[in-house]
């Protein structure tokens, strides 16, 4: 070992471990999101409960098994839901920069560990209690085990690729595009006869995986045909395809090598470029993903472009960063070049000006607490518009069967009262159950609260203030709590005002 190589080794595991730290175990227990908050009515309603066909899509992963192994080991809590994921991404973080090491330079796994720290929506799936944790990690090890496979020919790692591959679309439907990296990869090495791998046994590898998935392929399909009902999202545009892409870091990473190696007058190494397969490799992991979801959402009209949906193709984003910059980095300087860039993602990506980060902006805990704390009799009414787009009629109706998926909300964080269930979007049917509340309801109950999304309460909100039945009635907020509302309104000419709750 040449004379402080440990010294920097030990620096780049501490950056490691601050930022894994920070970004990662800091956000640990703050608010569940929504779609948290699905994982556990899942965990604890199992995916066959009456309410989850309206969302048949949600049930569609393996990946429910991990929180609930996490639940039976630590109990019900969010740090208990978001291990798993912090170990996915762990190990993903691992295997990306093996790859990294085989697809661009030995030396070159330490800096691409960071590239993906510098991504917050790498982060974002280390803290969440949701699949794509998984999804990087099953992933990446696929991906590894296909080029050592394509190396050295040997069976097991075959067997290990097929049955890895296998796995990655049961893990999220979403995730179907990435064996054409797969198959693209399989088929340049046989091409170029850059491998000891034959056609034949080739073939047989990845008919194993075909035929794995074809229960998997079929049930797609078939949920497919009603996916423009649960379209959350518009139509991607032509800038959030390329806003997907994070230009900014691939240029940054390649533009400040140039000028660095330009500087110490490093010598240039060009041998990352002059390997197609790693190219493509690379350039594919990062391009392919998010043009795929782009086509399909305008070819079937059913837009899936959502950043969480994406975050698979972040691993390629970092990769792709690296390759920038390979062309003018030396063996020796990758490491202390990691150092100084994993002690700028610490700095610039740490939110510093909080000492508590939260995971997401939905801060249903928080709001959930602010309620409690009026020590509201139980009588009191509370309006829960859905936060799901499924919420609608005939689905949604004012006697919606609690629990039930579409206000899995109060089974996480619950806070009294008396339940009125809203849709998610306001309707005829929804206008008529509000009115009738209007009249008799809420006014003998002399206070009530509307609680849910922010949008979702303000146009209720208004709603009610209008009513001439709440003429002389006061309305306020307890919030924000990122993208969570709490509205009361209160009868002036009654007892009931609570000045705590006014700002």
């Amino acid at each position: 070992m040449k004379p402080g190589t440990k010294y920097i080794n030990l620096l780049l595991a501490f950056l490691l471990a601050a930022c894994v730290a920070r970004f990662w175990l800091v956000p640990l227990s703050t608010s569940f999101w929504v779609d948290e908050m699905v994982t556990a009515f899942v965990v604890h309603y199992g995916p066959s409960h009456p309410s989850l066909s309206v969302a048949p899509q949600v049930t569609e992963t393996i990946y429910y098994a991990l929180p609930q192994a996490a639940e039976r080991l630590f109990g019900f809590s969010e740090i208990a839901y978001r291990v798993p994921s912090v170990i996915c991404m762990a190990i993903s973080l691992f295997l990306i920069s093996r790859l990294a090491a085989r697809l661009i330079h030995p030396n070159a796994g330490w800096f691409v560990a960071f590239a993906c720290l510098s991504l917050r929506g790498f982060n974002y799936e280390a803290a969440d209690a949701r699949p794509y944790g998984l999804g990087t990690a099953v992933f990446a090890a696929s991906l590894l085990f296909l080029i050592r496979w394509m190396d050295k020919d040997r069976w097991l790692d075959g067997l290990l690729f097929a049955g890895l591959g296998s796995v990655v679309w049961r893990v999220h439907l979403i995730y179907w595009p990435f064996y054409a990296i797969f198959v693209a990869y399989g088929l340049w090495r046989l091409a170029a006869r850059q491998t000891p791998v034959s056609w034949v046994r080739a073939g047989v590898i990845f008919a194993l995986i075909g035929l794995a998935l074809i229960p998997v392929a079929l049930h797609a399909l078939a949920l497919d045909r009603e996916a423009l009902a649960h379209v959350i999202v518009p139509l991607p545009k032509l800038r959030d395809l390329r806003n997907s892409y994070h230009f900014n870091l691939v240029l940054i990473c390649g533009w400040g090598a140039w000028l660095l190696g330009s500087l110490l007058r490093w010598p240039r190494d060009k041998s990352a470029w002059r390997s197609a397969p790693a190219l493509l490799l690379s350039l594919g992991w990062w391009l392919w993903h998010p043009l795929a979801l782009f086509v399909y959402s305008w070819l079937t009209r059913n837009s899936v472009f959502v950043p969480r949906y994406l975050s698979l193709e972040l691993p390629g984003t970092a990769l792709a960063a690296a390759l920038a910059a390979a062309a003018f980095v030396p063996a020796h300087a990758w490491k202390p070049l990691a150092a100084v860039f994993g002690a700028g993602v610490l700095l610039y990506v740490g939110n510093w000006k909080t000492p508590h980060p939260r995971h997401d902006n939905s801060n249903w805990k928080d709001a959930a607490r602010r309620i409690e704390s009026l020590h509201l009799p139980p009588e009191t009414p509370i309006i829960f518009p859905s936060v799901f787009i499924e919420a609608k009629p005939p689905v949604w109706k004012p006697d919606y069967p609690l629990p039930g998926f579409l206000y899995c909300h109060l089974l996480v964080y619950p806070i009294g009262g008396k339940p009125y269930l809203f849709p998610f979007e306001r309707s005829a049917e929804a206008d008529v159950y509000a009115a009738e509340l209007a009249a008799h309801t809420l006014p003998a109950a002399g206070r009530f609260l509307i609680y849910g999304g922010d949008r979702n309460v303000w146009t209720w909100q208004r709603w009610f203030a209008n009513r001439p039945e709440l003429a002389g009635w006061r309305s306020s907020r307890l919030g924000p709590f990122g993208d969570v509302e709490v509205a009361i309104f209160e009868n002036i000419d009654t007892n009931f005002a609570l000045a705590s709750t006014h700002h």
